[in-house]
């Protein structure tokens, strides 16, 4: 897809040939081709209606019924934070009072909208022109937020950021430009200054303009927060998304925190270093584990917080660096799941399948930290499935206790 494409597409006939189109079925692709071309559409024109249609099937995944509205690019859709996301992070914006935001690096501009939304006026810039279309298009119903072509690093701060109640936002390119593998995905970077903008640059900005972010991998490094600023790695759904990092005025918990978002009704989970203690002492035997098991979050256990778990609850990591917790508490963990531990025994093939006969177990969810083992290969050793069946169902924490492989049988409350 090339520009042309995306100016054709965002023009009053490429958005009524959008709305026309039927809804995305993988199987009738060629026919529904040969239909557009019938239709008087060019190739160029077929080839991006039908690549927008994949696309927004795809995207209402992250956008609901925002997809409908918008432009994608198959890149820009993949790591475009989700709304639910972005809006947290345009929250911090508006209420740090910032009346424009320069989005350096905006994709397809998901959070250049949650920012327009909540009324900030963006200054969106993205390297790839096609993108900065795409994000343009996107922007439309707010016309004072506007994306271009351009270059982070040629990005000019105003003279007084504070006064202007000016801000940035990075999301800088952490994949190679060209295909790399079959599937077209180009190669991902994990170096901060092979980043683009590299790293460097986004502490200069941070520097000249007090209230900036920036998104990175949640594989950020600790040890590579700067001084005085919040890094926050959030999860959704139990998926680790993110980590982001907030200088200025929009840090508002320095040090490192976690932020628990989820589908469901409950309101965005905060946990900071000041909920945490120390860790106590790892139980030293099988008989010194509790009833309860515990699973923190992964933003919370990135975000080295486990001890906030352990105050909640009383208990202990049954191992150090795992992040299970084991408990004689029952307690009530919003950024934990809780399991009941009916039976802890030494990790055994033979002995762990005669167990699970015995009680007519036929399906068995795995959970696994701290042990090497194919999971496949393991189910054909214990002759069982993923599936009930007519059995019984349950779930085996395979993991170490005191150092040796330890298996849990858990149901989660």
């Amino acid at each position: 897809m090339d520009v042309a494409t995306v100016r054709w597409l965002a023009s009053p006939h490429g958005w009524e040939a959008l709305r026309d189109l039927p809804p995305y079925d993988p199987g009738n692709e060629l026919a529904e081709q040969s239909r557009l071309r019938a239709a008087g559409h060019t190739p160029e024109q077929s080839a991006g209606l039908l690549l927008q249609s994949r696309l927004r099937a795809r995207a209402r995944e992250k956008f609901g019924e925002f997809a409908d509205g918008m432009l994608f690019t198959a890149d820009g859709l993949e790591q475009a934070s989700r709304l639910e996301v972005a809006a947290q992070h345009a929250e911090r914006y508006a209420t740090a009072s910032r009346a424009t935001v320069h989005d350096l690096g905006c994709g397809i501009g998901a959070d250049a909208i949650a920012l327009s939304v909540l009324g900030v006026t963006v200054a969106a810039i993205d390297a790839d022109p096609v993108t900065a279309r795409v994000a343009d298009t996107n922007l439309r119903p707010w016309p004072d937020s506007r994306a271009h072509h351009g270059f982070a690093e040629d990005f000019e701060p105003p003279a007084d950021p504070v006064l202007d109640r000016v801000g940035a936002w990075l999301d800088p390119a952490r994949r190679i430009p060209g295909v790399a593998d079959a599937a077209g995905r180009t190669r991902r970077v994990f170096r901060l200054e092979e980043m683009s903008p590299p790293w460097s640059f986004v502490q200069e900005v941070a520097r000249v303009v007090p209230a900036t972010a920036v998104k990175l991998s949640p594989s950020f490094s600790h040890s590579d927060q700067p001084p005085a600023t919040e890094a926050q790695w959030v999860s959704f759904d139990g998926e680790l998304v993110e980590c982001v990092v907030w200088f200025g005025p929009l840090a508002r918990r320095r040090g490192r925190t976690a932020l628990v978002l989820s589908s469901g009704e409950g309101g965005p989970v905060r946990v900071d270093e000041a909920m945490a203690e120390p860790l106590p002492p790892s139980p030293r035997s099988l008989s010194a584990l509790g009833p309860w098991l515990y699973e923190p979050d992964r933003a919370v256990t990135r975000a080295g917080l486990l001890g906030a778990v352990t105050a909640r609850t009383g208990g202990a990591e049954i191992e150090p660096g795992l992040g299970y917790v084991t408990s004689d508490r029952f307690a009530a963990v919003d950024f934990a799941r809780r399991f009941t531990v009916s039976e802890a025994m030494p990790f055994n093939v033979k002995s762990l399948r005669s167990w699970l006969r015995a009680r007519g177990v036929t399906g068995v969810t795995i959970k696994k930290r701290g042990v090497r083992l194919d999971e496949d290969r393991l189910r054909r050793e214990l002759r069982i499935g993923r599936k009930a069946g007519s059995g019984e169902q349950t779930t085996i924490v395979l993991t170490r206790v005191a150092g040796a492989p330890t298996v849990l049988v858990v149901q989660p409350d």
